[in-house]
């Protein structure tokens, strides 16, 4: 190997890419437990200890046991989100419907009069 730089150069950049992969792997065990609201705080630190004992053998056991689940939560969270963002957008950019809506809610509540409602209501429409 000394006589071919090239292999050197490859085999660092396995090296490194498998660093990067193996810290990765820790970030996603860790982060995924520490999110777990299945699991009691005991399991959690009893975990936590088999990956700083033995990371090896600790993070392939907890991918082997909670693979499927971490996938299932990582998909749960990921919907929870576009849930969120997706509200989010139709409540700030409700556009004319959702402004006539509002100020329908706060007419109902006595908050403003009819004539303001109205005032909102040409507004919101343009007109």
């Amino acid at each position: 190997m000394d006589d071919y730089p090239l292999l050197h150069l490859l085999w660092t950049m396995l090296l490194i890419f498998g660093f990067v992969i193996w810290f990765w792997l820790l970030i996603m065990v860790f982060s995924d437990l520490f999110r777990r609201h299945d699991c009691s705080g005991g399991k959690k630190v009893l975990w936590f200890i088999a990956v700083l004992v033995a990371p090896f053998l600790g993070v392939l056991a907890y991918l082997v046991i909670n693979g499927r689940h971490m996938a299932e939560r990582q998909a749960a969270a990921a919907q929870a989100a576009q849930k969120q963002f997706d509200d989010h957008v139709k409540q700030v950019a409700g556009g004319p419907a959702g402004e006539i809506e509002r100020a329908k809610g706060l007419l109902d509540a006595g908050t403003i009069s009819q004539e303001e409602f109205d005032a909102i209501k040409k507004k919101a429409l343009g007109s």
